[in-house]
Parts: C-alpha cells; sequence; structure tokens
C-alpha cells in the first residue's frame, strides 16, 4: 500500500498573474507538489498554459511540478516541459485512441488498437528517458481494465484518475469513480494514485479511503480562506483512513 500522501494543488485555480507569490504561498501552506493542467484547446475545451510558462514557474520554486497533459498529442510538448523544469508529465490513455471522445455519450470506452497501445508504451519510455516521472491518465468512463497491459509492465510512476471530465476547474466530484480508485489499489498496492476533480473537505475522506495517495485540489485550497487549514483537512483524512 502506498505509504505516502501527496498534496498537489492546482495552479489552474491561482492567480496567473501572480504565479510565483501563488507557488511561495502553496509551500508555505505545506503543499507537496504543484499541479500544471496543461490543456490544448483540442482534447478538452479550454486552452491553458505549456512550457514556456513552466520554465518561468520552474525558477521561482523548488516543488515538484506535475504536469498533467489534456492535449491530443503529448509527445509534442514532453520534450518542452522537460527542458523547461518540469517533473513529472501525465498523459492520457484516450488520447491514443482513433476513436472520438465525446463526453456527452454514454455509450463505453472504446479500447485502444494494437498500435495505438504501442504508440502509449512508447511515450512512456521516451518521457521516462528525458528524466520525468510518467503518470497516466483516465477520464471518469475509462475503465481501469484498458491501462491494465501499460500498468502491469510497471511503466508508469503514477495513475491519474479524473473524478470530474477534464478540461474545467470548479466541477462536481463523481463519487462512482471512487469504485475504480478502489479496483486501482487492490491491483497495485505501491503504485501512486492521483485523484483530480472536485477534491475537498468535504470529499477527500472518500478519495483516500477508496485508495488514493496524491490529492490534486484547484478551488478549494486556492479559493479557501484559509488554504493551510484545506491542507491539513486533507493530511489529516490521510491519518484517519480507513
Amino acid at each position: 500500500m502506498a505509504s505516502t500522501l501527496v498534496v498537489a494543488p492546482s495552479i489552474l485555480s491561482s492567480d496567473f498573474a501572480r504565479l510565483a507569490e501563488e507557488a511561495a504561498r502553496m509551500k508555505n501552506v505545506g503543499a507537496d507538489w504543484l499541479h500544471v493542467d496543461c490543456m490544448d484547446g483540442h482534447f478538452v475545451p479550454n486552452l491553458t498554459i505549456g512550457p514556456p510558462v513552466v520554465k518561468s514557474l520552474r525558477k521561482h520554486t523548488d516543488l515538484f511540478l506535475d504536469c498533467h497533459l489534456m492535449v491530443t498529442n503529448p509527445g509534442q510538448w514532453i520534450p518542452g516541459l522537460a527542458s523547461a523544469g518540469a517533473n513529472g508529465a501525465t498523459f492520457h490513455l484516450e488520447c491514443f485512441c482513433s476513436e472520438p471522445y465525446d463526453i456527452n455519450d454514454p455509450s463505453p470506452y472504446v479500447e485502444l488498437k494494437p498500435e495505438e497501445m504501442e504508440e502509449a508504451f512508447a511515450l512512456a519510455k521516451e518521457t521516462k528517458a528525458l528524466g520525468l516521472k510518467v503518470g497516466l491518465a483516465l477520464r471518469p468512463r475509462t475503465p481501469l481494465s484498458a491501462a491494465k497491459r501499460l500498468l502491469d509492465e510497471g511503466l508508469m510512476d503514477m495513475l491519474l484518475i479524473m473524478t470530474v471530465e477534464p478540461g474545467f476547474g470548479g466541477q462536481s466530484f463523481k463519487e462512482n469513480v471512487m469504485d475504480k480508485v478502489k479496483q486501482a489499489r487492490k491491483q497495485y498496492p505501491g503504485l501512486m494514485i492521483q485523484v483530480d476533480g472536485g477534491i475537498a473537505p468535504k470529499t477527500v475522506q472518500k478519495a483516500v479511503n477508496a485508495g488514493a495517495n496524491v490529492l490534486v485540489a484547484g478551488s478549494a485550497i486556492f479559493g479557501a480562506p484559509d488554504a493551510k487549514e484545506v491542507v491539513d483537512c486533507f493530511r489529516k483524512a490521510w491519518v484517519d483512513k480507513v
């Protein structure tokens, strides 16, 4: 069982005009990582930041920069992020699938074709070769079984299980996704399991009880009157987990 809790505030909810100050504030309240949401306006309908901002941020913080790539072609982003000073890059399994992903379509996830899976394997290896920790992200509708080959090979340092549809902050926590987190923790007891989306004092206990040990929170931390109180709440949930 993963024995360390990581609190990773998402800078998507920070004041972008004051990123250096916001990074320092997060370190002061006890954050372990900074979660950096990179979106291309294509894989998800939002456009955020990329390597130039990561490079600027790196000059002002020694926190682990955890880059979540919500992009169609992560292979085009990862070398630039590595050069910019990122520490980890997490890409979506779904970005390799030739089938379009419609968040309004309740149909089951389409499994990757063999050649698409090989692309995912190659990118994981390339990411590691660049010195980055590598993560694999799953959207809420994507089953854990879709990632089995990659996870079983031990290529991934972390599994990110989205508890909302990626693309925008401030969404409501999807509690049914906790079944996937429980399944992942049972199958991969030593793996870092990250949850992202709607994590807040009211939901954090459910996440850590399910087996998550890397907690991403945006508005719940950056928008709180007392950010340290929220971080401390997350750590208490870890101590109290059942």
